[in-house]
């Protein structure tokens, strides 16, 4: 059989429409129908949890995990599965993956106990993985950021001098006859702190449209909460607020205390994340949302300025996935952006250089630009 034609009958499906002509047999023949089941409507999966999760353990014999994830997705939104999620069986056999951890807080309320425990090894799965990938990374950048940040080229003592940045620094005023170095330009930090240097707010909208965004700003609370040198404070919102930095020591539970869906009161959240700010000077306010404002937008809009005039590094991340932004409000962006708040979305592999710019107090607007002409 020619591969090429047997991809495009695969692609295609079967029937009169895929214009090849060509019969499909054995393991083909059954990803075929995996297939058609969600894209074709021939067959069907029906609303009968063991069916489906036959289909979802075939799947995963046939195609690789990146494949399941999007066939998962599909099947969930085109076929109306979700209530099917509440079983055990059904979340047993599932490929954990992003999208699923946020259908799975969305459906939270209505969760009955039996299905309670399977959700939460899904959402741990996901987690553990998500921190893997992303805490080394994230570590390293807050810390060269802070580190960069507090350098100075006039140390107050000898123990503040970075000798080696010193010495590489003034190679060309070295003196052979002599065999040294003269330090014309000392390097340094202006401070050594062990304690908190710098103060984080993450606040989050929960609506349903920011899932993805919740689950990956929840394990970067987490690791950000676990630096000693940071502060990080979590609040979650609708038309509430609910303050989760208690959680951010088990990203698991902090997730399930979300609440996904519901209305959207940016302004009151701001109120209370800039409530949480002791030192203006050294903080950054990210506010991760889709800015459909539903309570005061000019005392919102505010509440910005007066945060960003008393020093805080304020970002505004329309998403925290690799989707890209979702439907936005426009309006209230360009008048964040004319405050001099950047509104942008951002993947979960740039956070952590984002971080480090923030805290580097560089230009996030072209940090931005620069970011999205890689992509």
């Amino acid at each position: 059989m020619d591969e090429r034609v047997r991809r495009w009958r695969l692609v295609l499906g079967g029937g009169e429409a895929d214009g090849t002509g060509m019969s499909l047999r054995g393991d083909d023949a059954q990803m075929d129908g995996a297939l058609s089941a969600v894209y074709e409507g021939r067959g069907g999966l029906g609303s009968s949890a063991p069916k489906v999760a036959r289909w979802l353990g075939d799947i995963r014999g046939y195609f690789p995990a990146s494949v399941v994830q999007v066939m998962q997705k599909d099947a969930i939104e085109r076929l109306e599965l979700t209530r099917l999620l509440l079983e055990p069986e059904m979340l047993d056999a599932v490929e954990p993956d992003v999208h699923l951890v946020g259908t799975l807080l969305a459906l939270n309320a209505v969760m009955p106990d039996e299905a309670r425990e399977s959700a939460r090894r899904v959402v741990r799965q996901v987690v553990g993985e998500l921190e893997r990938r992303l805490e080394q990374r994230t570590r390293a950048a807050v810390g060269g950021a802070l580190d960069r940040a507090a350098r100075t080229h006039r140390p107050r003592r000898h123990a503040d001098i970075d000798w080696d940045r010193t010495i590489r620094a003034n190679l060309r005023n070295y003196l052979p006859e002599h065999r040294t170095v003269v330090p014309a330009r000392l390097t340094g930090y202006a401070r050594r702190q062990r304690g908190v240097q710098r103060e984080v707010v993450l606040c989050l909208d929960q609506s349903g449209s920011m899932a993805a965004s919740v689950v990956y700003s929840g394990v970067f609370g987490a690791v950000l909460a676990s630096m000693r040198s940071l502060k990080t404070s979590l609040v979650v919102f609708d038309t509430a607020v609910v303050d989760l930095t208690d959680q951010l020591h088990d990203p698991v539970e902090l997730l399930f205390g979300t609440q996904l869906g519901g209305g959207t009161d940016i302004n009151r959240a701001i109120a209370y994340g800039q409530g949480l700010i002791t030192r203006p000077a050294d903080s950054i306010f990210i506010l991760v949302s889709d800015l459909f404002e539903g309570g005061i937008r000019e005392e919102m809009l505010r509440r910005v300025a007066a945060m960003t005039q008393a020093g805080v590094q304020v970002v505004v991340l329309l998403a925290l996935s690799d989707e890209g932004a979702p439907a936005y409000d426009h309006e209230n962006a360009a008048a964040l952006a004319a405050l001099g708040v950047p509104a942008f979305a951002c993947t979960p592999d740039a956070f952590p250089d984002l971080m480090a710019a923030a805290i580097e107090r560089r230009d996030l607007n072209r940090w931005a630009e620069l970011q999205a002409s890689r992509r």
